[in-house]
C-alpha cells in the first residue's frame, strides 16, 4: 500500500527488457480493499498519516500540470471546510427537531392543546388570547386528559385518571424506544460517548456511526427523553453528530479512504454535538479536546470551532425554545457573590465528588450484573420495569413529574416579583418600596418549606433511579440527570444559607456583607454551582465543564464559584477512583483504549511483555525468498494474527519488514485471478531484485515487495515498558517488533500492552477483549 514505507512501484528498464516486469509487479494498480481494516481492530495511525502525506504529495505535483488539476487540488483543500459546514447544518437541524419533539411529547403525557394538537403546553398558552396575568399558570386552551375525557379537572377521580394516563404514555414511549433499538440498530443504545472515545482513539466498530444508527438514535432519543426516565439527550447528541460526520465523510475519498483523517472530522463533529446540546459552541470545542478526542491537531481545533459555530447558528435559526436563546437555562442574577459564600460552594463541590464516586461504583456494579446474569437477556422488560417505577414514583411529586430540563431551569431561576413558583413563596414586607429586580432577602413562607420537602424527596429519588437507568438499551445521556441532582442539592443549600443570613444577619460571617433589607444570597446560583459540581464528579471534566456552565446560563461573573466547585469535585471523586464514568464503561466493555492520562510507573521491560513467551510456540514469520504461496495460505488459515514479520531466513532471523494479514490475503487472491502461472508451489519474493526463474518448467514466482512495510516500528528487548507504553500512546501503533542486534525476538501488540497494564493494576487482563 502507498506510504507504508514500501519501495517505489514503477518497473525499471531492466525488468521491462526481461519481459517479467508487468508479471512480477502487476501491483502497479493499488489493490482494491487494501488498507481497510477488519471490524473490532485498531488502526495504524502512522501508516494512515504516511498514506495521507503521499496522497497530498501526488495532488501537489499534479496541480502544476494543468488548470483542471489545480482546481481539483483547491477543491481537495476546501473539502474539509465543506464537510464541517454540512455537519454543522445537519446536527443543528436534528437538535432543533429533537428539542421541539421532546417538548411536545413530554407535555402529551399530561394533556393536549385544543387549538393545535402539535403545540406543547407553553406554545399553547403563549398563543392563547384568554390567558390572564393573574391566572398565568392556567390556560383554557390546554386541557389535562381527565378534563378532556370526563369534564372534571379537580377531585380524586380526575387525579387517578391523569396518573394512570401519565404512566401509560411513559410505558408506551419507552417500549417503542427499546423495540426500535433492538430491531433496527442495537448500537443506538446508551450515551455513545465511551464508544466515540474508543473510535477516536483508533478502534473500528463497523455500523456504530452508520445511517441506520443515526436515524434510530434520533427517533428513540425523543421517545426515551419524553418517557420521563432519568436521562438526558446531551451525550446521545454527540453520537448523533458523529454519525452525521461519518455520513459526510463517505462523500469525500480523502476522508472515506483514510481512517486517520476520518477521525479528525469525527473530533470536530463531537464538538458540534455538544454545541447544540447545551448551546455552548466554545464549551463544545473544549469538551472535544478535553474529554473525547485522542489526536487533536491545531487544524482540527479550527475546524471544530467552525462546525460548532455553524451548528449553533442553525439551532438559533430554528429557535426551539422560543426565547431567541440557544439554551433553556438562561438566567440573570442581580447580586454579586461574596467571599464567605465560597465555603458552601466548596461543600457543594465535595457533595458533587461524593455523588460522582457513588454513582460510578453503583452504576458499574449494576451494568456488570446486567452483563453476567439473566437480567441482560431481557432488555425490553428491564426498560419497561424501570420506566414503570420511575413514572409511578415521579407523578405525585411536581418536581419529578415535569421534564428534568424544566426542573433545572426552575431551580436556576432567581425569584423575581412575577414568579409564581412555590420556591418563590416568601413572606413579603407590606411597606416594601424597592425596585422590582432587587428584592431583599425575606423570610420563607409555607410554600418554600413544602417545596423543600418535595425537593429532598426528589433528590433521593433522582440519586437512586439514575444509577439503574444509565446503560439500559435505549439512548441515555448522563449530563442532565447529574445536573439535576446537583441543582436540587444546591437550591436546598442556597435557601438554607439565605434564611440563615436573614435571621442571623448579626453573626460575624454575615455582618460584613449582609445588611438587613439587602438582597445578599441568590439560591439559584447555588443550584448552578451544585449542578456543575455533580457533573464534574461523574465525568471528571474541569475546563470544558466551567465554560459549558457559564455559556449555558450566561452567568459570566460566577466563573470563580464554578471553578472552585469543579476542582473540588474532581479532587474528591479522584480520591475514590481515577476513572470517570466514560472510562469505567470503556473498561467494562473491554475496549482497547490507552488513556493518555494513565501513569505507567512499573519497572518492567519489553522482553517481559512480548510474545511468544517461553512456553509458547515460536513466532509465525515469513522468509524473504523461500516461502511458497501454499505456505502463506496455510499460515493465514491456521493463525488469526493481524500481520507477519518478514525475515531473511529462519536461521538468521534478521528482520526485513512487516506485512499485514489482510493485504497478504488480497494480494494472493488478486494474483491468482490476474497473473498467469501463479500456483500453490510458486515462491513468494519480498526482495528488491528480480527473482531468476531457473527452468522453464518452474512455476511463475510472485513478487510482493510492494505490500511489505520496510520500516516497522522496533524496540530492543531491554526497552523499559514505560517507554513502550508512551510510544504506543503517542504514535498510535498497532504493534511493535522486539529485536536484539537486528535479530527478531518477538512482537508486542496494543492488546498485550493493555493486558500488561491491567495485570500491573491487579485487574483481570482477560477483560481486554479486542485487538
Amino acid at each position: 500500500m502507498d506510504g507504508d514505507g514500501a519501495s517505489s512501484t514503477g518497473a525499471t528498464p531492466s525488468e521491462e527488457m526481461n519481459g517479467t516486469g508487468n508479471l512480477m509487479d502487476f501491483l502497479d494498480e493499488p489493490f482494491p480493499d487494501v488498507g481497510t481494516y477488519e471490524d473490532f481492530h485498531t488502526i495504524d495511525w502512522l501508516r494512515e498519516k504516511s498514506r495521507d502525506t503521499d496522497r497530498h504529495r501526488k495532488i501537489t505535483t499534479k496541480s502544476k500540470e494543468s488548470y483542471w488539476e489545480l482546481i481539483k487540488s483547491l477543491l481537495d483543500a476546501w473539502s474539509g471546510w465543506v464537510v464541517m459546514l454540512l455537519i454543522g447544518m445537519l446536527t443543528g437541524t436534528l437538535a432543533g427537531v429533537i428539542d421541539l419533539a421532546v417538548d411536545w411529547m413530554t407535555d402529551l403525557k399530561e394533556g393536549v392543546c385544543l387549538s393545535a394538537l402539535y403545540y406543547s403546553r407553553e406554545q399553547c398558552c403563549w398563543t392563547s388570547n384568554e390567558t390572564t396575568f393573574d391566572d398565568r399558570d392556567k390556560c383554557p386552551q390546554w386541557q389535562k386528559w381527565a378534563e378532556l375525557m370526563t369534564g372534571h379537572s379537580e377531585g380524586a377521580g380526575a387525579y387517578v385518571l391523569n396518573y394512570f394516563l401519565y404512566v401509560l404514555w411513559a410505558l408506551l414511549f419507552s417500549f417503542l424506544a427499546v423495540s426500535l433499538v433492538r430491531v433496527f440498530a442495537p448500537y443506538a443504545c446508551g450515551s455513545g460517548i465511551p464508544e466515540i472515545k474508543t473510535i477516536l482513539s483508533g478502534f473500528i466498530i463497523r455500523g456504530y456511526l452508520g445511517k441506520w444508527t443515526l436515524l434510530i438514535k434520533t427517533v428513540t432519543l425523543v421517545l426515551a427523553v419524553s418517557s420521563g426516565l432519568s436521562l438526558g439527550k446531551e451525550g446521545p447528541l454527540v453520537h448523533v453528530a458523529c454519525c452525521c460526520g461519518n455520513l459526510f465523510c463517505s462523500l469525500f475519498s480523502k476522508y472515506s479512504k483514510n481512517e486517520g483523517k476520518r477521525r479528525e472530522v469525527l473530533s470536530a463533529a463531537a464538538a458540534a454535538g455538544v454545541s447544540v446540546a447545551f448551546g455552548a459552541p466554545i464549551g463544545g470545542v473544549l469538551f472535544s479536546l478535553e474529554e473525547v478526542s485522542y489526536y487533536f491537531p491545531l487544524k482540527t481545533l479550527w475546524r471544530s470551532f467552525f462546525a460548532a459555530l455553524v451548528a449553533a447558528f442553525t439551532l438559533r435559526a430554528i429557535n426551539p425554545f422560543g426565547n431567541s436563546r440557544l439554551v433553556l437555562f438562561y438566567v440573570e442574577y442581580h447580586t454579586p457573590w461574596y467571599m464567605a459564600e465560597l465555603v458552601p460552594f466548596i461543600l457543594l463541590g465535595v457533595f458533587g465528588g461524593l455523588w460522582g464516586a457513588l454513582f460510578i461504583r453503583g452504576n458499574i456494579a449494576w451494568c456488570r450484573r446486567r452483563k453476567t446474569t439473566l437480567l441482560g437477556k431481557y432488555p425490553v422488560l428491564e426498560v419497561i420495569v424501570i420506566t414503570g417505577i420511575t413514572a409511578v414514583l415521579a407523578f405525585p411529586n411536581p418536581y419529578t413529574r415535569r421534564s428534568t430540563s424544566e426542573l433545572i431551569s426552575e431551580l436556576f431561576n432567581d425569584c423575581g416579583a412575577l414568579e409564581s413558583s412555590q420556591l418563590c413563596d416568601y413572606v413579603n414586607n407590606p411597606n416594601m418600596s424597592r425596585p422590582v429586580d432587587d428584592i431583599p432577602d425575606r423570610p420563607a413562607g409555607p410554600g418554600v418549606y413544602s417545596a423543600l420537602w418535595q425537593l429532598a424527596l426528589a433528590l433521593i429519588f433522582k440519586i437512586v433511579i439514575t444509577i439503574f437507568t444509565f446503560g439500559m438499551k435505549i439512548p441515555s445521556g448522563l449530563f442532565i440527570p447529574s445536573m439535576a441532582v446537583g441543582a436540587i442539592a444546591g437550591r436546598i443549600v442556597g435557601i438554607a444559607v439565605e434564611q440563615m443570613a436573614y435571621h442571623h444577619h448579626d453573626w460575624i460571617i454575615f455582618k460584613n456583607w449582609c445588611r438587613p433589607g439587602a438582597d445578599c444570597v441568590t439560591p439559584g446560583l447555588y443550584a448552578m454551582v451544585g449542578a456543575a459540581a455533580c457533573l464534574g464528579g461523574v465525568t471528571r471534566m474541569t475546563v470544558s465543564l466551567v465554560v459549558i456552565m457559564f455559556e449555558l446560563t450566561g452567568g459570566l461573573e460566577y466563573i470563580v464559584p464554578l471553578m472552585a466547585a469543579a476542582v473540588t469535585s474532581k479532587w474528591v471523586a479522584d480520591a475514590f477512583g481515577k476513572e470517570g464514568i466514560y472510562e469505567s464503561h470503556i473498561q467494562l466493555n473491554g475496549y482497547p483504549y490507552l488513556d493518555v492520562r494513565d501513569e505507567f510507573t512499573h519497572r518492567t521491560l519489553a522482553t517481559d511483555v512480548m510474545r511468544p513467551r517461553r512456553s509458547e510456540p515460536p513466532l509465525a514469520v515469513l522468509t524473504q525468498d523461500s516461502t511458497t504461496v501454499e505456505d502463506v495460505e496455510t499460515l493465514i488459515k491456521d493463525t488469526d494474527y493481524n500481520g507477519f514479520p518478514v525475515v531473511v531466513s529462519r536461521e538468521s532471523e534478521r528482520l526485513i519488514g512487516f506485512v499485514q494479514r489482510r493485504e497478504l490475503t488480497v494480494a494472493i487472491k488478486t494474483a491468482r485471478q490476474k497473473q498467469d502461472g501463479v500456483v500453490s508451489s510458486s515462491v513468494v519474493y519480498f526482495t528488491e531484485d528480480n527473482p531468476q526463474v531457473a527452468e522453464a518448467c518452474d512455476p511463475q514466482p510472485l513478487k510482493l515487495r510492494r505490500i511489505l512495510n520496510l520500516s516497522p516500528f522496533t524496540v530492543t528487548d531491554h526497552t523499559p515498558m514505560e517507554t513502550v507504553v508512551d510510544i504506543f500512546r503517542k504514535l498510535g501503533l498497532r504493534q511493535c517488533l522486539v529485536t536484539r542486534s537486528g535479530r527478531l525476538l518477538g512482537i508486542i501488540t496494543k492488546k498485550d500492552v493493555l493486558r500488561h497494564m491491567a495485570q500491573m493494576m491487579n485487574q483481570d487482563p482477560e477483560s481486554i477483549m479486542f485487538n
